[in-house]
């Protein structure tokens, strides 16, 4: 199925699933179970979404406009998720009420829908090789099958999923859940002080996806990001401790710097080293890995915080990945990969008569053909 047809139709139901709450809010009708079904059915969306754009924009851009498309998404994301997002919806919600903004993110669908419809269909890259008699379920199951195998059998992409699973284990609980309480309980503020450390780690993701987006892909491309992911949690050990506000704004902005300078990367390695025809399943099982432990993470946080305190919450968040970040990369070899399968080179004119895609492009290209 090609990927825009997914995508319209992912934010086709957001649309539908905020106008819902907005409907039932408008009314007074809202109950906690209709927020929860909503919820879910978001959820399902960005399940979907974000593999079929992963997968999408390889096939509409070439290899060397990746890393800057990639790093342009990864400043938005941040910019709008973490920064505007926040603000604007606590505008609407003190001007008028948050069925109102349920219903301008509605509208904003719409929108959104509109752009992706413009959007020129382009075709599926794979070949169809399933039997047609075989059940359209146990083919799909199949197709899943076929992309774990892959995943496993690919070294450096098992073990960023198994260190993506950890990092999101020891990190997401206390940024999510512990980090709201320290920064009331040891600054003095309120809300508006944790907006402002959530803004700050917004503005260090989007800026440092730019930045990282106008230069090529680092040489050692692996050991960069699973070292800047690993190491730039370190600032969390000092959370526990800090009484300052501009101190949590700091750690914010290294953090949400770190985290959207590896993801620009990661994305870009998905989309130049898996073949075409696996993209959209490996992308689909990052996202359920990435996300996979998320709930557990944020349902031991709080417990663990009361058992050992902040201090040690934080300690363990902050200097885990960074303990992990090295292992993966020597563990899995990763060092050896990067260098026999280089993607910094730039591409050659094609006027000149050689390939476009550099040596180690080439390379993985044919090995994906194979």
């Amino acid at each position: 199925m090609p990927q825009k047809r997914i995508l319209v139709a992912v934010e086709a139901t957001k649309a539908l699933a905020f106008g819902t709450a907005a409907v039932l809010g408008l009314t007074g009708s809202v109950e906690l179970w209709h927020l929860a079904v909503i919820a879910f059915v978001l959820g399902i969306g960005d399940g979907f979404f974000y593999p079929a754009y992963t997968a999408l924009l390889p096939s509409i851009l070439g290899e060397e406009d990746l890393l800057p498309a990639n790093g342009i998404e990864g400043m938005l994301r941040p910019a709008v998720l973490q920064a505007a997002g926040p603000v604007l919806a606590s505008v609407f919600i003190v001007a008028a009420s948050p069925a109102t903004a349920f219903a301008v993110v509605g509208v904003l669908q719409l929108f959104a829908v509109a752009g992706l419809v413009w959007l020129r269909t382009t075709p599926v890259r794979r070949e169809i090789t399933a039997d047609p008699t075989r059940h359209p379920l146990l083919s799909m199951f199949d197709d899943v099958w076929e992309g774990v195998q892959y995943t496993v059998r690919t070294p450096w992409l098992i073990g960023t999923l198994v260190y993506a699973c950890i990092w999101v284990l020891v990190m997401i609980g206390p940024l999510d859940v512990l980090l709201p309480f320290a920064v009331t309980e040891q600054t003095g503020g309120g809300a508006e002080s944790y907006a402002i450390v959530l803004a700050a780690y917004g503005v260090g993701g989007a800026v440092s996806s730019l930045v990282v987006a106008s230069f090529r892909l680092p040489r050692r491309y692996l050991t960069v990001m699973n070292l800047v992911w690993g190491f730039g949690t370190l600032p969390l050990v000092v959370v526990g401790f800090a009484t300052q506000l501009w101190v949590f704004v700091l750690v914010g902005l290294v953090v949400g710097a770190a985290f959207g300078w590896g993801q620009v990367i990661w994305g870009t390695l998905l989309q130049r080293r898996v073949p075409p025809a696996m993209l959209g399943r490996v992308s689909s099982l990052d996202f359920f890995v990435s996300l996979a432990l998320m709930p557990i993470s944020m349902a031991i946080a709080g417990p663990v915080g009361e058992a050992i305190g902040f201090g040690w919450a934080f300690l363990i968040a902050g200097a885990v990945p960074a303990l992990l970040g090295v292992t993966v990369i020597f563990v899995f070899r990763m060092r050896r990969d990067e260098i026999e399968h280089q993607l910094d080179v730039v591409p050659a004119d094609p006027d000149a008569g050689d390939s476009p895609l550099g040596s180690g492009a080439a390379a993985e290209q044919d090995r994906g053909h194979e």
